[in-house]
Parts: C-alpha cells; sequence; structure tokens
C-alpha cells in the first residue's frame, strides 16, 4: 500500500469512527438515523442528541488525538527516543500545576474559566525545560533527563495544593483522569488557534527534523541549524500539547503510540509521521472514546481506557526496544 492511499484509508477510518461516536452511547442511535440528522436537523430528540452532545464530544476528540498525536511523533524525533510522549517535556505536568493552583486561588469551577491557566501552566513549563536544558544544541539525552525533573517537580506541586484544599481536590479529580464529555464547543474555539499553529509548525520541522534523525554532526554538515530546530520543536509540542490538555485534561499514551503505529506504514519519514498522525491518532482515541461508553454499564472516561489499553502497549514496546538495542 502507498503511503497516500493509507492516508486517505486513515481518513476514511477517522470518518467511520466519527459516525459511531456520534451514534454509540447511552442512548444508541443507528447510524442511518445520524445522517438523516446530520442531513437535516430537527427539533426531535435524537436531533438534540446528536448536535448538542456528541457533535462537540467528537470535534473535541478529533483536535485532542491529532494534538497528542503529532505532539509524540515530534517528541520522539526531537529527543531520538522512540518511548518519548508529549509528558516528556512536563507540559502535562505544568497544565495541571496551573490549573489546581487557579482553582485553590481563585476558586475557579468552570473548566472554561481555567483552561486558560492550564494552557499558561503548559507554557511555562516548556520554557523552564528549554532554560534548564540549555538553550541551543542540547543533547536529547539532557532534553529528557531535563524534562523528567520538571515533571516530577510539577507533579509533587500538585499534589501538595490538592492534598491541602478539598475543593482543588474535588475539581481536578474529574480533570486529572482525562474525558471529553466535559468540555464543549466554546473549549474548542478558545484553544483552536493554539491547535492550528502547532500544526502548522509540525508541517514545517518535518524536513529538519528528518536531517536531524542522521545525527547531530551529520545535520549541522548538511546545513541544519540544531538550536533552532530544538526551539521550534518545544514551541510546537507545548501548543499542541498544552492546548489539548488543557481542554480536556492529561491523556496518556495517545501521544505515544499513535506515532508506532503509523511509522508502520510511513516508515521513519516525518513528514509522513506527521500527517499520518493527525488522522490515525484522533482516531484512535475516538475509539477509546466509544469503547469507554459501552464497557461497563456506567460510562468510563476515556482517560482510563486509553491508560488500561496503553499500557500492555508501552510494555510491548519497551521490550521490542530493549530487543533491538540488544
Amino acid at each position: 500500500m502507498s503511503r497516500g492511499a493509507g492516508l486517505v484509508l486513515g481518513v476514511v477510518a477517522l470518518g467511520f469512527v466519527a459516525l459511531l461516536s456520534l451514534a454509540v452511547g447511552s442512548r444508541s442511535i443507528p447510524l442511518s438515523t445520524v445522517l438523516d440528522v446530520l442531513a437535516s436537523r430537527d427539533g426531535s430528540d435524537s436531533a438534540f442528541v446528536v448536535w448538542e452532545l456528541r457533535i462537540p464530544r467528537t470535534l473535541i476528540g478529533i483536535a485532542a488525538g491529532a494534538a497528542l498525536g503529532v505532539a509524540g511523533a515530534l517528541m520522539q524525533a526531537l529527543t531520538r527516543n522512540p518511548l518519548a510522549d508529549p509528558g516528556l517535556l512536563g507540559v502535562n505536568a505544568g497544565a495541571s500545576a496551573a490549573a489546581a493552583l487557579s482553582i485553590s486561588v481563585l476558586g475557579l469551577t468552570d473548566l472554561r474559566a481555567f483552561v486558560w491557566f492550564a494552557f499558561a501552566g503548559a507554557a511555562l513549563a516548556g520554557t523552564v525545560l528549554y532554560v534548564i536544558a540549555g538553550r541551543t544544541g542540547a543533547s536529547p539525552v539532557r532534553l529528557a533527563l531535563a524534562g523528567a525533573a520538571v515533571s516530577a517537580a510539577l507533579t509533587g506541586f500538585t499534589q501538595a495544593v490538592i492534598l491541602l484544599d478539598q475543593n482543588a481536590l474535588d475539581q481536578m479529580r474529574f480533570w486529572t483522569v482525562g474525558a471529553l464529555e466535559r468540555a464543549d464547543l466554546g473549549t474548542l474555539t478558545d484553544v483552536a488557534p493554539f491547535l492550528v499553529v502547532g500544526l502548522v509548525l509540525a508541517l514545517l520541522l518535518a524536513r529538519p527534523l528528518n536531517v536531524l534523525s542522521l545525527g547531530e554532526e551529520m545535520g549541522r554538515s548538511l546545513g541544519a541549524n540544531l538550536g533552532r530546530t530544538q526551539l521550534l520543536t518545544l514551541i510546537a509540542v507545548t501548543l499542541l500539547a498544552g492546548a489539548a490538555t488543557a481542554a480536556v485534561g492529561p491523556l496518556v499514551f495517545v501521544g505515544l503510540v499513535a506515532p508506532h503505529m503509523v511509522r508502520v506504514i510511513t516508515g521513519p519519514d516525518e513528514r509522513w509521521v506527521v500527517a499520518y498522525c493527525a488522522v490515525f491518532a484522533p482516531a484512535l482515541l475516538l475509539l477509546a472514546d466509544v469503547l469507554g461508553r459501552v464497557m461497563a454499564r456506567e460510562e468510563i472516561d476515556v482517560g482510563v481506557v486509553t491508560a488500561l489499553l496503553g499500557g500492555p502497549v508501552f510494555l510491548i514496546l519497551l521490550r521490542r526496544n530493549k530487543a533491538v538495542r540488544a
């Protein structure tokens, strides 16, 4: 299968999963009815469920999935670590710390009220990482270690805040799981500009990252600017993962698993990896969300489903990576 045909197939798969997301739930709606509702909106109960509840949830899932998948691909390319994901930068931890602080200090309770604080926290974490790792030409190992240190420090801060403030604990325990149903189109509108800029930047960075994958010395000899590429990649990851985390909470494993899935078809070319992740990662996230609606009598948040599915996949990737190195 050619890579172009695979991308088209991915778009078709994403469309099908999106239709499932509109049809499946506590109240199942036949696909034929969903298509009729989309074609001619009426005042029926099914139309209300589809347009007011499931379309916003599906659109947010597509946006967040694309952002996390592309951010994961960028992180793996930048650090040359196949087990890297957006959380390695401390972006998730930064968003969580800022959200907890805004709830505890300012008493915010509405998602749209503290989404900006969450995004600002993610951006601050990325800035701190850039300063700690070195402003120009930091090694992949140094980036990974600095990200782990920033993430650990911010996670500890978040735990301290929510343990000392019962209100913050009550609010954060829903957001930190990672869920799509509590966000709305207003939230998506708030973070959409950051997602668009991040995706465009990721596409522009694909070629320089391909050059750097040959090694720092080879990359420099071919004219690549290591420091600039690292800085712009960190900015892109912060925009993508920060906006997605602010909107739906810190979803795990999406940014780790999706790039590995698509490289089976694309190979190591980051131009194709980024494009494929923008399509297959949201399909993966929406499928996990649909599974969460039918796995148990009560709906399971998508963050729990991605963790349940992603954990075994992570162990498989870890074992395969050790086998390759051996």
